[in-house]
């Protein structure tokens, strides 16, 4: 008497879960990694085009002590961090720090500025790291 032998072929899922599931896990993670990553450069990059941003920059690489301390060429070095608020483009504030580097140092600005139609600053500072000194922007 000869048996029949019918085989039985195991489903899709049965024969691949061992695979899809550690890349499902995977993907999911990285999709979740990406997206909080375009948030982080969205918001740095909204910060460092603001005209307050542009207008500090601008301060800082043309200020005489500044240049003193820190040499040519100022640029950033790193986050920028802190807020910027605004309502419609006429109202707003904003506190940011900005490290900033030259070829003789590091430092940090300090902006803290209200816009009621254009930007006024209420501070704008640049803190030396290495001497611990501050040099105020907004005296003449």
């Amino acid at each position: 008497m000869e048996e029949d032998y019918v085989e039985v072929r195991k489903s899709w899922w049965e024969r691949n879960w061992k695979w899809f599931v550690p890349t499902g896990c995977v993907s999911i993670l990285l999709i979740f990694v990406l997206f909080i990553a375009g948030i982080f450069f969205g918001v740095t990059s909204m910060m460092t085009n603001s005209d307050v941003y542009k207008g500090t920059m601008n301060e800082v690489q043309h200020n005489q002590l500044v240049i003193e301390k820190l040499g040519t060429p100022i640029e950033d070095d790193g986050m920028t961090s802190g807020s910027i608020n605004t309502t419609n483009n006429d109202r707003g504030n904003c506190n940011l720090q900005i490290p900033i580097k030259g070829p003789k140092g590091q430092a940090t600005v300090f902006v803290v500025a209200e816009k009621k139609g254009v930007w006024k600053y209420s501070e704008m500072t640049v803190f030396i790291k290495a001497t611990k000194e501050e040099i105020d922007l907004l005296k003449k």
